[in-house]
């Protein structure tokens, strides 16, 4: 598996090495053809040396998330509510002009018209905390009381390739990874049904970043938006762009007072 890419203006760089953890939704091979590209414009842009990391599944990347491992990290709306008091990451930035929505995929041949007819049926999540993927989608499930089997498979990816193979009637999932797969994949789903809309994703930062590396990093990742080349970047990930953000933008996940466990169970 990639481990991880270091990126540098080696004219500029000054600062110490960060590590850019990204949250496993997809393949580690599709997130590095996704975000390598823009973290080494990042890197070019500010002159900060930064590698690219992810985790084989979500439950690792919690771990790390948890151990502090990652210097900087996009990670799901709950997580950062997690991660925000222990050992304190500190959100700094997200996706500009996006809401959160959990989606409900079957196969586009699928007779399944109403989410009733999948009780009793397999639906495949991806992890036990990812947010819009699999928690909500399961709030939804659990407050129109359905009961339904729960498969864990990794991430959005696998729960798109097991329901366009029939292997489960159906799976958890958001927009933005499901416009980012295989064409030859997502043309075999449909979006059964949706969820409430939440504060995307967090660019945050552990407390070890300075207040002034965070200021460069924050102003790389907000001009992407700004010229051709960062723009050509960002599609790839279906991201308008990339704003300021603060602790307090995730106080409506708070409130939703989710009991979830994460990172691996012992």
């Amino acid at each position: 598996m990639l481990v991880g890419l270091s990126f540098s203006n080696p004219i500029l760089a000054t600062e110490p090495e960060l590590v850019f953890g990204i949250v496993p939704q997809q393949s580690a091979t599709e997130l590095a053809r996704l975000w390598i590209p823009l973290i080494q414009e990042v890197a070019t842009r500010t002159g900060i040396r930064l590698t690219f990391r992810t985790a084989p599944d979500i439950p690792t990347f919690e771990e790390r998330l948890k151990q502090g491992e990652y210097d900087l990290a996009y990670m799901n709306p709950y997580h950062y509510t997690v991660f925000s008091k222990s050992p304190g990451y500190r959100a700094f930035a997200k996706e500009k002009d996006r809401r959160l929505i959990g989606i409900i995929v079957i196969a586009k041949n699928s007779p399944i018209t109403d989410i009733k007819q999948l009780a009793g049926k397999i639906v495949a999540f991806p992890a036990p905390a990812a947010f819009a993927a699999s928690i909500l989608p399961r709030a939804e499930f659990s407050r129109l009381d359905i009961p339904i089997e729960t498969r864990y498979v990794m991430s959005h990816d696998s729960v798109y390739r097991g329901v366009a193979q029939g292997a489960f009637a159906a799976g958890g999932g958001i927009n933005r990874t499901l416009e980012a797969m295989d064409p030859a994949v997502s043309s075999q789903l449909k979006v059964l049904t949706t969820t409430p809309s939440y504060v995307p994703h967090a660019f945050a930062a552990h407390p070890r970043v300075s207040s002034g590396t965070l200021a460069k990093v924050f102003a790389g990742l907000s001009s992407l938006d700004t010229d051709g080349a960062g723009r050509n970047l960002l599609r790839p990930l279906s991201m308008k762009g990339i704003e300021a953000a603060s602790n307090r933008d995730w106080d409506e996940i708070r409130r939703l007072k989710i009991d979830q466990n994460v990172g691996r169970l012992p």
